[in-house]
């Protein structure tokens, strides 16, 4: 499934693949997309694009550079995005309305033509929609010179909109609604004398006759000062009609509100924190349809949201909006009497509830908020059915834990706040919550509970539920945070509300009008607890449904269907119940789907974007992944511990991530390579907890070495975490192994070893080997050859380890063993350039870059650039090395891989001191410098690495002033971004060169 793209123009450039933002960080990159944008599925010929990014002055290879940067922008975006032409480049987009300049077009258009027809409600809508795209003067972060032809274009077309807006407003006969904005307006635009006349009628028709006289003379005191000429006819018009008080401008009066007034929406009693997105897109689906219904966990803020999104929807639904809150209504029949009673209709009548509110509803435009309705699905459904054929002009917008299923409908998903501070440093909604909260609680929190991330940990363990936030914050009066944080273990215990006398009884609530059972008592106090919430969810599910709940808590952080059928059937579940049990647990907002977007081979263009899950065979594949949030998971372990089945569970749990982690083992280093690591890399809390079970569970440990191992196997550690992590796994479970058990023994022990030579630790990996040579049966097995070569090359850098890997491969690929054949050759390869003669080297390196191409792996590839560059530098011409490198750093950088870039970097700043790029070579050696900080790895303790690193570091100090030097490299050192700052070095780096590095293809300057 392709990715949904959505671009902005209409402010910063902005862009978001399935809702996330995507930076484009490099200036030129981001000119280039707004260029493909403001042409948007049309052709932009390569001239125009060397104008836009250079003007009238283009530097020498322009038009290769052109091709780079696109190159690097399909790395960025997805390589189905920019397609080529045999005149330019053109950027395709599936659907339009991911740009946001052609949403509002057409929001305009649909909006004037509403107006035309004298709908000025609908209008009102529309034109209000398309001005709420807008976030600032169009492209303002991009040099305002490069689109001099675009932005006023479109500044027009916003202020002919916004004309439009406030005419529709004011014929909706609301003129006291458009005067703030045409008071902005008439400041920021003072001789457009079209607002002045609308402002000038606004004011009028609010009986404030004066000051729409005092207008027109402040505008023609303007108008005579700055233009030297009088008021336009339409404004001296409107100023006699106002002086005679012409009949026509006086508003219509509106047709009178039925029962009860224009509505009944509660006046908020707390601020309301965030969740700007959501409400967008509650405004957004009710303007297109006329059922919508949030759903979400118990305590998200459904109903929250759904009131501040009717109120700020309220302009649109003159007869106004309608709150039916159905928490206490416990018996389906009473459904249609319960809104009745909202809307206030005293039907004394033999018909039915449902005719009276039908016929009551059937000529006004309302919109009616249907509130908890988990528990009465099927009623309301057949319910909203009815009243939407009765009422075409009726919108509903409903709140659910579970979706209605009426025809029609449109469901929001109300995620949980957001935990993670804005790239601005701005705090998360829910921090932002636990304040507020906090506040108004009398219980400051401490100026450093922000800065230390205490506050945003307590929010994340709390998953970002608006509820738990906010009991949480009543308990910050008597706990400091800390507390609250080691004592979440028991947080239904913890974050019980406060017993108080104004929360109603069930009889109290008027729509209640049957004796209250327990589930009615549930709907009354339900809020009080998050263990209430759960009770209440818990309750709605069928036993099946609870028991699956139960046993799904033993997974953590997500699984996908085929883990939930090998682990939770049985006993009481069929295998092929699951799907169904796990689809009421979804529609009941239990279980969270988490559709997961891997980024797949982005530097080809037969990549694609996928959704990653597992296939009937066990491999990754498209599909989707679920998720318990950790306060549901913490019920079902309460009740899976209270059904005494943990253990069994357990048990289930890490036989199947065993398994899971071997099947990745043996398909490294092929076409799946980088969904394994993608996929390896989400099910690390899985992996986690299966290694801690086999750890702390009596017989367990050849299991958990057996995970271990191949974890390491498939460069999982290097990828989704550490390798300090990878060695405290392995030696702690190496620990509890018996030593009679060979093969396990000698494989932890050969795992030990690499991890510290990588590390750099000398003296555990020379220990670590010994362990190696102490197993007799294995000395001298594959596993033992390849990681003597290792050492022998990393750590001795002795020739010999030439011979010891090339034999090593040679018996990992007579075994069938792909991917431990693969590594052996990488440092095969590796060894040759350091160590071995021109052709040696040479060899080995068209070896190693025919066995990852002809395997498809995208991650080898990466390396089999870098030790391209690698051989260049060592062996050829390094200048050939530099478009190699830059190939590994943007691979690798759609790859989310934190290790590879340390080196890639490091290769690169050799390449250029030995170009002669000395002040270039400094900045990449502090970039490289940063990367391999954030990774732990030391250079020092690889032999030939470190030689390389310091005969370049003494070259460039040599040709540097220390100061100068000093300066360079503290300046790829503080780098926000290192790999974007050295693929912009190098690619100046290729131009001074002459291109001779970019080969043959570069020279015809044709579009890639």
């Amino acid at each position: 499934m392709g990715a949904y793209y959505e671009f902005g123009i209409l402010g910063p450039l902005a862009v978001t693949r399935d809702g996330r933002r995507v930076d484009v960080c490099a200036a030129q990159l981001r000119t280039l997309l707004a260029a493909l944008l403001v042409d948007a599925g049309r052709v932009v010929p390569v001239d125009a694009l060397v104008g836009r990014l250079w003007g009238d002055v283009p530097p020498r290879g322009a038009r290769n550079a052109v091709q780079n940067y696109v190159l690097r922008l399909r790395r960025t975006l997805g390589p189905e995005l920019v397609r080529t032409d045999r005149l330019g480049y053109v950027l395709d987009m599936a659907d339009m309305d991911g740009l946001d300049a052609h949403r509002f077009c057409a929001l305009a258009r649909e909006g004037g033509a509403a107006l035309a027809e004298d709908r000025p409600e609908r209008a009102a809508a529309l034109l209000e929609k398309a001005l709420g795209l807008w976030r600032g003067e169009p492209l303002s972060d991009l040099p305002p010179e490069q689109f001099s032809d675009v932005s006023p274009g479109l500044c027009e077309q916003r202020l002919s909109t916004q004309e439009a807006w406030a005419d529709a407003v004011i014929r909706c006969r609301r003129p006291a609604d458009a005067l703030p904005e045409l008071s902005r307006l008439t400041r920021r635009h003072p001789l457009r004398e079209r607002f002045w006349a609308q402002r000038m009628l606004a004011l009028y028709q609010c009986g404030r006759q004066g000051e729409a006289l005092e207008c027109f003379r402040e505008v023609g005191t303007l108008l005579a000062e700055e233009l030297g000429i009088d008021p336009g006819v339409e404004l001296k018009a409107l100023h006699q009609r106002i002086l005679t008080a012409a009949q026509d401008l006086v508003p219509a009066v509106p047709r009178a509100p039925g029962p009860g007034g224009r509505g009944n929406l509660p006046a908020e009693t707390t601020s309301f924190i965030g969740r700007e997105r959501e409400l967008a897109e509650a405004q957004r689906l009710l303007g297109r349809s006329r059922l919508v219904t949030c759903t979400g966990v118990g305590g998200v803020g459904k109903t929250r949201l759904a009131l501040r999104a009717a109120r700020r929807s309220a302009a649109a639904f003159p007869d106004g909006v309608w709150l039916v809150d159905l928490a206490a209504v416990t018996d389906p029949a009473l459904v249609e009497r319960a809104v009745a009673e909202s809307l206030g209709l005293r039907d004394q009548s033999t018909r039915s509830a449902a005719d009276a509110v039908a016929d009551h509803l059937c000529e006004r435009r309302l919109l009616l908020v249907l509130d908890n309705c988990e528990h009465l699905v099927a009623a309301v459904a057949e319910l909203v059915l009815r009243l939407l054929r009765a009422a075409p002009e009726l919108r509903i917008l409903a709140t659910s834990r579970e979706r209605l299923g009426a025809p029609g409908e449109h469901l929001l998903l109300v995620p949980c706040l957001t935990v993670r501070d804005g790239p601005d440093g701005a705090p998360s909604e829910a921090v932002r919550l636990l304040k507020d909260r906090a506040a108004a609680c009398a219980a400051v929190l401490p100026a450093d509970a922000g800065r230390d991330g205490s506050a945003t940990e307590l929010c994340r363990r709390l998953d970002g539920i608006p509820l738990a936030i906010e009991l949480a914050a009543v308990r910050l009066s008597s706990l400091t945070v800390a507390e609250i944080l080691e004592r979440l273990g028991d947080r239904f215990r913890l974050l019980s509300g406060p017993r108080s006398a104004a929360v109603p009884s069930v009889a109290s609530v008027p729509s209640a009008a049957s004796a209250p059972g327990p589930v009615a008592a549930l709907a009354a106090g339900y809020r009080q607890t998050l263990r209430g919430v759960m009770a209440w969810s818990h309750g709605l599910c069928t036993p099946g449904e609870r028991l699956l709940w139960a046993r799904l808590s033993v997974f953590v952080g997500g699984f996908d269907l085929r883990a939930a059928e090998a682990v939770c059937a049985g006993e009481g579940i069929a295998r092929e119940d699951v799907v169904d049990l796990i689809d009421g647990l979804v529609q009941k907002s239990v279980v969270t789907v988490e559709p997961v977007v891997t980024v797949e081979s982005m530097a080809t263009v037969e990549s694609v974007v996928t959704v990653e899950s597992v296939t009937p065979a066990g491999r990754p594949g498209a599909g989707t992944r679920y998720r318990l949030l950790e306060t549901i998971r913490q019920y079902g372990t309460d009740r899976l511990r209270a059904e005494g089945d943990t253990t069994g569970l357990r048990m289930r749990h890490s036989d199947y991530y065993q398994s899971l982690a071997a099947l990745a083992a043996a398909e490294w280093c092929g076409p799946d390579e980088v969904r394994w690591l993608e996929r390896l890399r989400r099910e690390l809390p899985n992996l986690r907890s299966a290694l801690d079970f086999c750890r702390v569970h009596p017989g367990r440990a050849p299991a958990g070495a057996a995970i271990a191992v191949d974890l390491m196997r498939t460069r999982c550690w290097f990828f989704g975490s550490t390798l300090g992590e990878a060695r405290h796994w392995i030696e702690s479970l190496s620990a509890l192994l018996d030593p009679a058990l060979a093969e396990p023994t000698a494989l932890v022990a050969a795992m030990k070893t690499f991890v510290a030579i990588i590390q750099g630790d000398q003296p555990a990996a020379r220990a670590c080997l010994d362990e190696c040579h102490a197993v007799p049966a294995f000395a001298g097995a594959a596993p033992v050859v390849y990681i003597e070569g290792v050492y022998t090359l990393l750590v001795l850098g002795d020739p010999a380890c030439i011979a010891q890997l090339a034999k090593a491969r040679e018996e990992f690929l007579a075994l069938g063993l792909t991917g431990d054949a693969h590594m052996a050759t990488m440092f095969w390869a590796i060894a040759t350039a350091f160590l071995g003669c021109r052709a040696e080297a040479r060899s080995a390196c068209a070896t190693y870059v025919a066995a990852a191409e002809a395997a498809g792996a995208e991650w080898a590839q990466t390396w089999s650039q870098w030790c391209t560059a690698l051989t260049e530098l060592l062996h050829g011409e390094p200048s050939r090395g530099l478009l190699p490198l830059c190939d590994a750093l943007v691979r690798q950088r759609a790859l989310d891989d934190n290790w590879g870039p340390a080196w890639s970097l490091e290769t690169m700043a050799w390449t250029l001191g030995a170009l002669g790029h000395h002040a270039w070579a400094a900045v990449v050696l502090g970039a490289a410098h940063r990367h391999r900080q954030a990774t732990g790895s030391q250079i020092a303790g690889l032999h030939p690495l470190s030689m390389l690193h310091a005969r370049t570091q003494d070259l460039v100090r040599e040709h540097m002033a220390t100061a100068a030097y000093t300066e360079a490299w503290e300046r790829g050192a503080t780098a926000a971004d290192g790999i974007t700052l050295a693929l912009g070095i190098a690619h100046e780096a290729l131009l001074l060169e002459g291109g001779r590095a970019s080969g043959a293809g570069a020279a015809a300057g044709r579009p890639g």
